[in-house]
């Protein structure tokens, strides 16, 4: 995939502190989305998804879909080129010049999202193999960008098989559950012993300070005793 052209705009004087401010941003940039893979099954319709976007806008913006090719000659054989179009401005929607029959564009350029993605209808198996969406704007000088997006054809979707990973989730969580059980019955058995030791000590301060008290009493009934008398 080719790297997008950076487009710079300098301030237009120089500040006081000598400083330059550049704003740099990618003039023009293709996308087709988070993956580049799709899988169709045969006979079905397809979406091929492309966008772009642009810093200072398009004038007469040119886009071209090809088919297990980035060649852009002139001369290069038709079947290779499945879709071309153009679009006039951000007001205007894009405008077929050609397109294979089994393609259909399904995009719009005058929403919020540059979209010029197509669909290709009726697949077969010879449909398998690299999709690219090229974009020319000649209102960054002809700046150029694509993005290339691989569609397999299958006759039947196979379903993934989960049996593994659903165990792996349930003996994580079994041992995840097990260990927070753990921690709840050691908790409460440290709190069962920790109120034990609190009792213990409760009973051994009230016995000490019973002893304590019928020795003072004593000792008070001893001292309150007359000496005899000679």
């Amino acid at each position: 995939m080719a790297a997008g052209r950076p487009c710079t705009a300098s301030a237009p004087a120089r500040p006081p502190t000598g400083l330059h401010v550049f704003a740099i941003a990618l003039a023009l940039e293709v996308s087709v989305g988070k993956t580049n893979t799709v899988t169709a099954l045969n006979n079905s319709n397809v979406l091929l998804p492309c966008t772009f976007t642009t810093c200072i806008g398009f004038q007469d913006l040119v886009f071209t879909w090809y088919f297990n090719s980035t060649e852009l000659l002139i001369l290069a054989p038709l079947p290779r080129q499945i879709y071309h179009g153009k679009i006039k401005n951000k007001a205007t929607e894009p405008t077929p010049i050609w397109h294979n029959p089994r393609v259909e564009f399904v995009g719009s350029t005058t929403k919020k999202d540059n979209n010029i993605s197509i669909v290709l209808n009726g697949v077969e198996f010879s449909d398998a193999g690299k999709y690219t969406c090229h974009v020319k704007n000649p209102k960054e000088k002809n700046a150029q960008h694509n993005a290339t997006i691989f569609l397999t054809v299958v006759h039947k979707m196979v379903e993934t098989d989960n049996t593994v990973t659903l165990i792996i989730v349930g003996v994580v969580g079994g041992l995840i559950g097990l260990l927070i059980l753990f921690m709840l019955i050691k908790r409460v058995v440290l709190f069962i012993i920790k109120k034990t030791q609190d009792g213990k000590k409760e009973c051994l301060v009230s016995s000490s300070g019973n002893d304590n008290t019928e020795n003072g009493l004593a000792g008070s009934k001893a001292e309150q005793k007359a000496p005899p008398k000679a």
